[in-house]
């Protein structure tokens, strides 16, 4: 039976950058119960950008925290729960302009919440379209942001852009033998074709030393824009690891 939806949100416009790190790198954030999920035997990351829009909390609207921004550091684990693998997320680290929406998801999630300034840009005419994403860490404007073509494109089967974006469940650690699970719910999404992109931020202060030299500085394996749509994130529960 599926978890009581506890925030309802568009996500729009998703520019992600994605990169091949070493599996030692990961390992230390990988919570119990799960194992990285590789694509094609290379553990990734994605730099995320993206936008909320119209978001509910338990159904109502919360006045000045239904439109904003998120960047995040995610990585793909999968967890078996007997039956079957389920694919999913986690996160080194996600950034908003709201305390309040941090404070929230760091409490019921066990997220990685940090709450900063943030604004963005979404630029559209009938050819290109381009979303940039900045937010001001230590006193100093962070960005990254993606151009592409303006027709929407469907996701390929068993491609990277698959691989990335159908990951459906979230799962942070408790401790040492507990995590916590949730579910994403969203219809496939398409994506446009990217034919620039930028990331400018110091990635060691931001994501940790180890992360650096294969973030910074350093072409992604690959980078996709998605349209998005409306989403579903279910209430979390509590898996003991045996």
């Amino acid at each position: 039976m599926n978890q009581r939806a506890f925030l309802k949100a568009q996500w729009e416009y998703l520019a992600m950058l994605n990169y091949e790190v070493p599996l030692e790198v990961l390992q230390p954030h990988i919570p119990p119960g799960t194992e990285t999920d590789l694509w094609q035997d290379k553990a990734l990351v994605s730099v995320v950008g993206f936008l909320f829009n119209n978001t509910k909390v338990f159904g109502a609207r919360w006045p000045g925290h239904t439109h904003f921004e998120e960047v995040n550091l995610r990585y793909y684990v999968k967890h078996f729960d007997g039956r079957v693998w389920k694919r999913g997320v986690g996160f080194v680290s996600e950034i908003v302009p709201k305390p309040l929406i941090a404070a929230i998801a760091n409490r019921r999630y066990n997220e990685h919440y940090s709450a900063m300034p943030m604004r963005h840009n979404i630029s559209i005419n009938d050819e290109t379209i381009a979303a940039s994403y900045e937010w001001c860490y230590k006193g100093n404007w962070c960005n990254l942001g993606v151009k592409a073509e303006a027709e929407l494109q469907d996701i390929a089967s068993g491609s990277e852009e698959e691989f990335i974006l159908e990951h459906y469940w979230g799962y942070n650690a408790l401790s040492s033998k507990t995590i916590i699970e949730y579910g994403v719910e969203h219809p496939r999404w398409q994506t446009y074709k990217v034919t620039e992109h930028w990331l400018n931020a110091d990635i060691a202060t931001l994501y940790g030393k180890e992360f650096a030299p294969f973030i910074q500085d350093v072409q992604p394996v690959s980078v996709f824009l998605a349209k998005g749509s409306g989403v579903v994130i279910r209430k979390p529960r509590k898996i003991i690891i045996e």
